[in-house]
């Protein structure tokens, strides 16, 4: 501190003379002279010295006006979440009614945050001072931060019904109703409950009854219940009044008086139908001895046997019913017109399908008419498919009733994507309970908030909570109701730690991130980042637990500024988690040594270190850190080639399948696609170049057209260079290429002679020996001719088929000559424009000039580029060529050339 600043504020502390008496002589502008002085401070440094400064005073003359103010600011200032001072200094004011004061002092607090205290109190003053609209803007704000204050919103909720401000007042009626609820005050329940009936929000009431009885049980629900089902039964509405009464039964099912109502309220609902009786008869709904819910299944299962109705049978599949005749029924099936069935038999055999069921439309819509309405409105399509299946389905259901009946498989994959976010999205759209992936179409649409908090009560995963919780908070307001709970499930861990490590990181790192911008949500509980890591047994685990979490961030974060060896847990964590940020931290730092032992290591140890390694590989380029390693190119080749032929056999082997799919990928582009090794070639000697072929060849499943290109290149550089075999061999061993027309053509040749050819020439010898003397019979010795034909026709094709591997036109390489590509070659001699197409020896069609790679111009052209010039000789002929372009070949166009 700056010593004219501190012989000031020591000269303020010193000569101040004001008690609690003398608070009459202060005034605002006291407040702001100290203010202009808080001002002066120009470090977190000096801030900590004005702090110690008056709490040394503080604790002599506990109600110095100064000490509290500066002391409780400077805290504001460095987020210290304690307002103890400014709490105790406010008071003293509130005390002496010295409002114009106190209401400076509120605001300054708020200035830093939403605070309980100082809205409450700011609220206060303003009612002492007759400012109504000041006074209930501050109670709006109030209401959003301090969760338990349910009186409040009531009164808020009366004024704005006073106001005329229905859609307000409901939605405060509704939230004092959750607060009583969260307080267990059953009588304020009572009242909220029957307020917000008269609004006419069921949708609203049923919500909120289901948090009633896990609250406070079902026989609560029950009375809350009791006193809504008149509303809907006096104005007949039959389907509510029919829930209301399920409702009430699901939580006694002996309300005797609930049943009775149920039936009273069916019969009026169904009076039209011709059997309504019967079907009550026969469920024994009206029998207090058969279970109410059994009985309720089986009525609503007969009711909807009625004339016109769709249903299903497994065999004989959609049907109508007919006509319904006593206890006969006629049913008109897709396979079956005019069947008959007793009721007995229906209703044990069938399954009655609404209207709206998909498979009713699929059959009773026309196709293209069908797909135009669920391409052009997901949301009904999706509530269709729902619904269609006891309202719970999951994409793997939808995706079948709609492909490929309705949608391709390309429509789908855009459609799906709308289709996924409207299940998150649209508070229409529910998670099953106990199925988070399986969806269910709500009676009753509820706000993305409550479906978002009702997801993450039924998320029994911790790490499936965090990820709901940021779902939560991107889309919803902080201030939201529900914010509360799932706040304090991630505060329990901080209060009482949990056995799982990962767990409780990831709560200290949430809980902090939301305190820091809403200072009101701060449990009270210290904890500290270093004591929870001190607990970490595997780094890894815990890590890559906050990664998929997007937790990682924080977590490097706090390591970075709370533990002194960062730099090698930093280290630690790249070799399984390779970062970009973790290097360019520890160079910004000067770790430069740590830098260089963590790459040797992954260089020299790339086996075990596969990830880190290929990830340097790939993106250390130029960066400085890993130029100044001076790593050899020929290592990185070989450390490369080898983790190719690594993750090959790895996948084989099926261990890991996703990472080492992915490494082998990102691998395999590294070398050939981005040319990586065919530059290599290019700058190498003739031994390292040697050595790096040997790795390429022994890599077995490497495509054939690859290791047939990187010959081509050492060719290119060394004319002279001599393989250990031929290019024939090479084809044998390392199977032919072939494109999937040319292989099924070959297939199809194959069965014509196993399921044609064969038989007719078992039954030509047959014939043959039935004419006797076989030694001058020439038909018979034709026939055994023929049979040794087929038999090595059928041999060699089931050879060429077994070594053939099949090419994907679509993963052509146009940057060079290649099998599937096209290429335009102007004729340096004649200057004439030359086009051939390069395939395989089965596709060869040279009067189309559809030529074999393995022909003498096909492996002459192989792997050159456009603009290339080529001279060779075939058959003592010289040819001189220069590449012109280079593309892929088109396989639809290519099969109708064909």
């Amino acid at each position: 501190m700056t010593e004219t600043l501190s012989s000031r504020i020591d000269e303020m502390i010193n000569e101040e003379k004001w008690t609690r008496a003398d608070l009459s002589g202060y005034s605002t502008s006291s407040f702001e002279t100290f203010d202009d002085l808080l001002k002066e401070l120009p470090s977190d440094e000096i801030q900590d010295e004005v702090q110690e400064l008056c709490e040394e005073h503080l604790q002599t003359s506990r109600d110095s006006v100064i000490g509290l103010y500066l002391s409780g600011i400077v805290a504001l200032r460095k987020r210290i979440v304690d307002d103890t001072n400014l709490v105790v200094l406010t008071n003293m004011f509130v005390d002496s009614e010295k409002w114009n004061i106190v209401e400076y002092l509120c605001e300054r607090i708020l200035e830093y945050g939403e605070n309980k205290f100082a809205l409450r109190t700011l609220a206060d003053t303003y009612a002492k001072k007759n400012d109504q609209e000041r006074q209930y803007d501050i109670l709006e704000r109030l209401i959003k931060v301090d969760y338990e204050e349910a009186d409040m919103v009531r009164h808020l909720a009366d004024k704005r019904e006073q106001d005329g401000d229905a859609e307000g007042a409901l939605a405060y009626y509704k939230k004092a109703l959750h607060r009583y609820i969260n307080r267990r005050q059953f009588s304020q329940i009572k009242q909220m409950w029957e307020k917000v009936i008269e609004f006419e929000d069921l949708d609203g009431l049923l919500q909120i009854e289901s948090k009633v009885v896990r609250t406070l049980g079902g026989d609560r629900a029950i009375t809350l219940l009791e006193l809504l089902y008149p509303h809907y039964r006096e104005k007949d509405d039959w389907d509510n009044s029919v829930d209301i009464l399920k409702r009430i039964l699901n939580h006694d099912p002996k309300k005797g008086g609930a049943r009775a109502e149920l039936v009273d309220v069916y019969t009026n609902r169904y009076a039209g139908h011709s059997h309504l009786q019967e079907y009550i008869k026969v469920s024994n709904l009206n029998q207090s001895w058969r279970n109410v819910h059994d009985a309720i299944a089986d009525f609503e299962k007969h009711i909807n046997f009625d004339e016109g109705n769709y249903v299903f049978h497994r065999t004989w599949g959609l049907g109508r019913i007919k006509e319904i005749r006593d206890d006969r029924f006629t049913i008109d099936f897709l396979k079956k017109r005019g069947h008959q069935m007793s009721l007995k038999m229906a209703v044990s055999a069938l399954h009655i399908l609404h209207g709206e069921h998909i498979w009713v439309l699929r059959a009773t819509v026309p196709r293209d008419k069908l797909k135009a309405r669920v391409k052009d409105d997901p949301a009904w399509a999706l509530r269709t498919v729902i619904k269609s299946f006891g309202n719970a389905a999951d994409m793997k259901r939808v995706k079948a009733e709609l492909v490929p009946r309705i949608l391709t498989p390309t429509e789908w994959t855009k459609w799906s994507t709308e289709a996924r976010r409207i299940l998150k999205t649209d508070a229409a759209f529910g998670t099953v309970t106990g199925k988070l992936d399986h969806y269910s179409v709500l009676e009753r649409s509820i706000s993305f908030e409550e479906k978002t908090y009702n997801k993450f009560r039924a998320d029994k995963s911790f790490f499936g909570r965090v990820k709901t919780l940021h779902e939560f908070l991107d889309h919803t307001e902080v201030e939201s109701e529900y914010l509360g709970d799932m706040f304090e499930y991630f505060a329990g861990f901080l209060k009482a730690p949990s056995a799982q490590v990962d767990n409780n990181i990831a709560s200290f790192l949430i809980v902090e991130k939301l305190i820091g911008s809403h200072p009101h949500l701060n449990p009270g509980v210290r904890v500290h980042f270093r004591d929870l890591f001190m607990e970490t047994e595997d780094l890894e685990e815990v890590f890559t637990a906050l990664d998929g979490a997007g937790l990682a961030k924080e977590f490097l974060s706090h390591v970075r500024s709370d533990l002194e060896v960062w730099p090698h847990i930093y280290a630690r964590i790249f070799l399984f988690h390779p970062l970009r940020p973790i290097l360019d931290e520890l160079k910004n730092a000067g770790k430069d040594e740590v830098v260089a032992e963590l790459i040797t290591d992954i260089v020299d140890d790339y086996r075990e270190y596969r990830l880190p390694f290929v990830w340097l590989v790939r993106n250390g380029g130029d960066a400085a850190w890993f130029q100044e390693q001076d790593v050899k190119r020929e290592k990185i080749m070989i450390g490369m080639i080898h983790l190719l032929d690594l993750t090959y056999r790895d996948i084989g082997n099926r261990r890991d399948l996703p990472a080492n799919r992915k490494l082998n990928r990102q691998i395999s582009d590294y070398l050939f696609k981005e040319d990586n090794l065919s530059d290599f070639i290019g700058a190498a000697n003739e031994e390292s170049i040697t050595r790096i072929y040997t790795l390429v060849e022994d890599v077995k499943e490497l495509d054939p057209s690859v290791k047939i290109g990187v010959r081509q290149r050492i060719k290119d550089k060394f004319p002279g260079y001599q393989f250990d075999d031929e290019a024939e061999k090479d084809t044998v061993r390392m199977g032919l290429l072939v494109t999937q027309v040319g292989y099924e053509d070959r297939q199809r040749e194959l069965r014509h002679i196993l399921e044609l050819e064969i038989p007719e020439n078992s039954k030509e010898i047959g014939l043959a020996l039935q004419k006797g003397d076989l030694r001058e019979n020439a038909e018979y010795k034709a026939a055994l001719e023929k049979q040794e034909h087929l038999k090595n026709a059928v041999s060699r094709l089931q050879e060429d088929l077994q070594n053939a591997q099949i090419f994907d036109l679509a993963e052509a390489n146009d940057a060079a000559i290649s099998f599937g590509t096209e290429v335009q070659l102007t004729n340096l001699d004649s200057n004439a424009t030359e086009r051939y197409i390069i395939l395989g020896p089965w596709e060869s069609d040279p009067e189309h000039d559809v030529i074999s790679y393995l022909s003498p111009l096909g492996a002459e052209l192989w792997q050159h580029r456009a603009n290339d010039e080529l001279q060779f000789t075939i058959n003592e002929k010289e040819f001189r060529y220069r590449v012109e372009r280079i593309a892929k070949v088109d396989g639809g166009s290519l099969q109708r050339r064909r």
